[in-house]
């Protein structure tokens, strides 16, 4: 991974991202498209930010959609529910939900079904995030989701951040869900594993789809699992993210700059 700068809008205070140095994951023509990552010269808090009549319930759209909102329970990362998550839903700008409506069709083709762990996420949940991850001394997840990773190294290297693109209402965290097996299928690690395993290319071109296996521990099926989802995701208008399998972003996401606040329940 690279390394970068950020140049902060003297009118934005983060402090966070106060050292502007931190290790993040590009692309090859160097543009950052993780889009949990804040790019500064975009950011902006919208007047709309507590508006969400653009948006719908993941469920009104695609009914067969699995729902295991990991941050309205304890099984996350930090081990409590996060802040601003009141209801077990999970919502979507309309466009993005129409989006994932045809990979869904194309996937239940194939015989599977959408499993989603997070979508639209409230900036307070993003701050519950920036909050666990200045105190050092709670790592009661850390065997589950980060056991290679000192937690003062999670902002550095980006697994925390100030914004998150899921604020912005077009991004999603998911996998799919095995209908003849009736199991979620095996990509080879866990939602929101910290680590290099949980990367696309890990033991893989994720461009070609080819399986190397090269210094990994997936199997081809696992890494061809991944496949799955991320072509079926990549055909209709979403984007991957470099750093993890599981989160997409629509392409022509209706809010870029927006980042709303209101807080995930039912519409």
């Amino acid at each position: 991974m690279r390394t970068f700068f950020v140049t902060l809008k003297k009118t934005l205070v983060l402090p966070a991202l106060a050292a502007t140095l931190f290790t993040a994951c590009h692309t090859a023509n160097n543009e950052v498209v993780d889009s949990g990552q804040l790019a500064a010269d975009s950011f902006q808090l919208s007047t709309k930010s507590d508006d969400n009549s653009d948006f719908v319930a993941i469920t009104d759209v695609v009914p067969d959609v699995i729902l295991e909102i990991r941050y309205y329970g304890t099984y996350n990362f930090v081990g409590t529910r996060i802040d601003g998550y009141e209801q077990p839903t999970a919502l979507l700008t309309r466009q993005a939900a129409d989006s994932l409506k045809a990979v869904s069709d194309d996937l239940k083709a194939q015989g599977y079904r959408l499993k989603i762990y997070d979508a639209y996420r409230p900036q307070k949940g993003v701050d519950h995030f920036v909050r666990w991850g200045k105190d050092l001394d709670d790592t009661l997840m850390k065997p589950y989701f980060y056991p290679n990773e000192s937690k003062d190294s999670l902002f550095i290297k980006d697994y925390i951040a100030t914004h998150s693109g899921h604020s912005r209402g077009s991004t999603l965290d998911l996998t799919i869900f095995d209908m003849r097996t009736e199991k979620e299928v095996d990509m080879g690690g866990t939602f929101d594993w910290f680590g290099r395993e949980s990367h696309p290319d890990y033991c893989g071109n994720p461009e070609t789809g080819e399986f190397t296996g090269q210094n990994g521990t997936l199997t081809a099926q696992q890494f061809e699992n991944r496949m799955v989802l991320r072509r079926a995701m990549l055909a209709h208008g979403f984007k991957p993210y470099d750093c993890e399998w599981w989160h997409f972003t629509l392409k022509d996401e209706p809010y870029p700059d927006t980042y709303f606040a209101f807080p995930v329940r039912e519409l």
